[in-house]
């Protein structure tokens, strides 16, 4: 019962939230689990916490500009420009 509600206030919480600011949050609590889980330590948890919120604000971000996506080069670079027509 109390994992429940803690996902429904969770959930209410981002639900107002930009898709930005949500992919931010999701991303840091993503990476700072997996941080956590491959090193075993809290540093690693803060360092997964910090990628993970920078890809999902950068993820967040595209979802906000129409005609825009987000592409990967084959350097593993990111970056952001225009989709291809009738995408």
């Amino acid at each position: 019962m109390k994992k429940a509600l803690v996902l429904l206030l969770a959930g209410l919480t981002l639900a107002s939230c930009t898709q930005t600011e949500q992919g931010t949050a999701i991303g840091a609590g993503t990476g700072a689990v997996i941080g956590g889980l491959a090193t075993g330590n809290v540093r690693g948890a803060a360092v997964g916490a910090a990628i993970g919120g920078v890809s999902g604000a950068l993820i967040g971000s595209v979802a906000e500009q129409p005609g825009q996506c987000y592409y990967r080069d084959r350097y593993g670079r990111r970056y952001i420009d225009d989709c291809p027509r009738r995408y």
